[in-house]
């Protein structure tokens, strides 16, 4: 029946495109030939964007293109190939969730990167439980925007950098257009896209409602995902501005739990859980005001809402314990209830202005946010001995808790431009945080403290020299901070011991590069860089005295990351004719990595063990990918190849644990293919192969939801589709 019902929805567009293009005859309009625009933007963002600066720092604009990428399967090692040292855990294939990390930082959920969506917070909780939950469909992405370490003056604190999703916007051209894509693939794999845009007089506005689902990859993992877009603007006067937009993501998803060594080793595709599930529903309104007050002075305020939940019931025990039908009970075991609420409201305002210093133009951006979150955490509640969704309980929740965050900030940057090459970039950034927690948490041998106000300066800056005509060299260094977060106060699982003393992080962020082109036939950006993190928090792999294996989270000691990033492409047949319609392009993405622990110990066994030297966790030596592109008038087709170095789960560098929640990451390879083919104007058919060669590998072990143990990375996949836009 799912299979009638595809075919159904690929018949509709195509009808609609038919009827489109009888109108456009009945109409009697005149279509021009499309343009192939060769994609001549730079990989980086300009000095200035809209009301922030970019001056100075290691950026990078990532353009999400069908052919290049799995668009339809939000596949994030395709999106980010061509951003040097991208970490990616691969928690599933479902692309319901972007886990990124960069330079040492955390993957989980992005956690430790200030994702924005149209420049306003997506995070969960940006203070207290910063995972990113939230995640558009990237057919609906415009570009993506990523600034580095040096991010923590302009938009927060994070070690991580910004990552900013540019949406697709209204289409100028017309009143009313549409755009949908329908994908199927393996595992029962359906991607559905559908949008609607168009400009009237001063209005103007873009939709889109998307779903995808399937059976997953491995037994027992099934997902359905649905998010929901919609932007309307009004300009009510040549200088402004004012826009209204929503977003509401929603996605159940079963889980199909951890895995030891020997379980992977035997059967990578295997499951461990068949009850557990996950389910977040995240609500964003926001209201987006522009005024360009002269062409010197220009002021950007937004305000955003975020209202959401995160629920998850789970049989929750070691992947070699089997989730079987209790005999004592005659049923199977009660499972853990889990959920969040969040409620959470940011307004935010930056100023920019240009004027005259001397002979040069300097330009100044300036602003202030106010952040307030309520989180009320209801954790390790009694479930039912249920199969399916249930999110009821029998027993009240162990951990029950209100987690306030009020956080103010101010923030300032200014290009100073000393001569028309050269120019430096100071600013400075003013965080005041307060957080407070009440409620119940049971079973704890130590009182919760999470009740503090602290505030704290951040300073930086960028250089940058104009060395040739398209050769700039780069330069910035910014301080960062991370405080420690509620979710380490208040685990939900039982194989974590929490120190109770943990402590905020703090450290910085050193860039040195040089970045451009040759003509139209080379492009690059190397850069070194450098990252001090102090009381880095982390896991430590221990043992109690029943000689069972436990993970203690704890500031685990000062940590340095350092290394290169170089990305390179070059067009081999446009070296040979300027004027080609075809195209093929090779790059490769590169980062060397080296992040070691320059201070703290541990104390095993009556032993006091130094964990100077050790590798830093979740942190891959090498990552390299590489791509081959073909492009003419009507293809788009991409071979991509990664490698992933080996990297440790711990502080610890523990190389085995019976449970698999800690030990090595081994390095992997992975090919992927992305072709497109645009025909008849309108339509387009695509295909994508992730892990072509059907490699055997995980990114990540983990002591949490999803697991414990081992996530296995999914094997070959693949969908095809078609796509309309008129």
């Amino acid at each position: 029946m799912k299979f009638f019902y595809k075919i159904y929805i690929l018949a509709t567009l195509c009808a609609i495109g038919l009827t489109a293009s009888a109108q456009d005859k009945t109409q009697k309009r005149i279509e021009l030939d499309s343009v192939i625009i060769r994609e001549t933007r730079a990989k980086h963002l300009p000095d200035v964007t809209g009301t922030t600066i970019n001056a100075g720092k290691k950026t990078f604009l990532v353009l999400p293109t069908e052919g290049k990428a799995n668009l339809a399967g939000n596949n994030a090692r395709m999106l980010f190939a061509q951003v040097p040292g991208v970490n990616v855990w691969e928690m599933d294939g479902a692309g319901l969730q972007l886990n990124i990390g960069t330079r040492g930082t955390d993957t989980h959920r992005s956690i430790e990167t200030n994702f924005r969506q149209n420049g306003y917070n997506t995070n969960s909780d940006i203070f207290g439980y910063p995972e990113n939950h939230y995640t558009q469909p990237l057919l609906g992405v415009q570009e993506v925007q990523i600034v580095r370490g040096s991010a923590a003056l302009q938009y927060g604190s994070q070690f991580g950098g910004m990552v900013n999703m540019i949406m697709k916007g209204p289409d100028s051209t017309k009143k009313f257009g549409i755009e949908s894509y329908q994908n199927a693939g393996s595992n029962n794999f359906f991607n559905s896209y559908n949008a609607i845009s168009g400009t009237s007089g001063k209005i103007s506005y873009y939709a889109y409602y998307s779903n995808r689902s399937g059976d997953g990859w491995r037994p027992d993992a099934a997902f359905s995902y649905k998010v929901y877009y919609a932007h309307i603007a009004y300009q009510f006067n040549a200088k402004g501005t004012i826009a209204l937009e929503f977003s509401r993501m929603d996605y159940r998803q079963q889980i199909a739990g951890g895995l030891t060594d020997a379980q992977f080793d035997a059967n990578n595709r295997q499951a461990t859980r068949f009850r557990n599930f996950f389910n977040p529903e995240i609500n964003i309104p926001a209201l987006i005001f522009n005024y360009n007050f002269n062409p010197n002075t220009k002021l950007n305020i937004i305000s955003h809402v975020i209202i959401g939940q995160r629920n998850s019931v789970q049989f929750i025990a070691n992947p070699n314990v089997p989730d079987t039908v209790n005999t004592a009970l005659k049923s199977y075991n009660p499972r853990q209830v889990d959920r969040d609420y969040y409620k959470g409201f940011t307004a935010e305002a930056r100023l920019l202005h240009n004027y005259k210093l001397g002979d040069m133009m300097s330009t100044f951006t300036g602003g202030v946010r106010y952040f307030t979150e309520t989180t009320n955490r209801r954790q390790k509640g009694i479930g039912t001995t249920g199969t399916d969704f249930d999110l009821s309980i029998v027993q009240p929740y162990g951990i029950d808790v209100n987690l306030h965050t009020d956080n103010y900030a101010a923030f300032a940057e200014n290009i100073f431009r000393i001569t028309p090459k050269f120019s430096v970039t100071p600013g400075f950034r003013y965080e005041l945080i307060k957080t407070s927690l009440d409620g119940v948490v049971n079973n704890r041998t130590f009182p919760v403290n999470y009740n503090s106000q602290r505030s704290f300066p951040l300073f930086g800056t960028g250089l940058q020299y104009q060395l040739t005509a398209n050769g700039q060299l780069y330069g910035n260094i910014s301080q960062a901070y991370r405080p420690y977060i509620y979710a380490s106060v208040t685990p939900a699982d039982q194989f974590s011991v929490i120190d109770p003393n943990l402590k905020d992080s703090k450290g910085y962020d050193i860039d040195l590069g040089y970045r451009g082109r040759v003509g139209y036939i080379f492009s690059y950006d190397v850069n070194l860089f450098r990252v001090y993190y102090g009381n880095r928090v982390g896991n430590l792999t221990l043992t109690n005295a029943s000689n069972i294996s436990y993970l203690y989270v704890t500031n685990i000691g000062n940590m340095v990351a350092k290394g290169i990033e170089a990305f390179t492409e070059v067009s081999l047949l446009r070296s040979f004719n300027h004027s080609s319609v075809s195209d093929i392009r090779l790059f490769n993405s590169f980062q060397y990595d080296h992040a070691r622990y320059i201070s703290g110990v541990y104390s095993q066994g009556g032993k006091i063990l130094p964990l100077t030297g050790n590798y830093a966790e979740g942190t891959p030596e090498w990552i390299d990918r590489a791509g081959l592109t073909y492009l003419d008038r009507h293809i788009t087709a991409t071979l991509q190849y990664s490698y992933v170095g080996k990297n440790f789960s711990d502080a610890n560098n523990t190389t085995f644990n019976a449970i698999g929640a800690s030990g090595i990451v081994p390095a992997y390879h992975v090919f992927d293919l992305a072709f497109k083919y645009s025909f008849l104007k309108h339509y387009q058919f695509t295909c994508n192969i992730n892990n072509m060669f059907d490699a055997k590998y995980f990114t990540r072990r983990i002591n949490m939801y999803p697991g414990p143990g081992i996530l296995p990375a999914e094997g070959r996949t693949f969908n095809i589709g078609v796509g309309i836009k008129i």
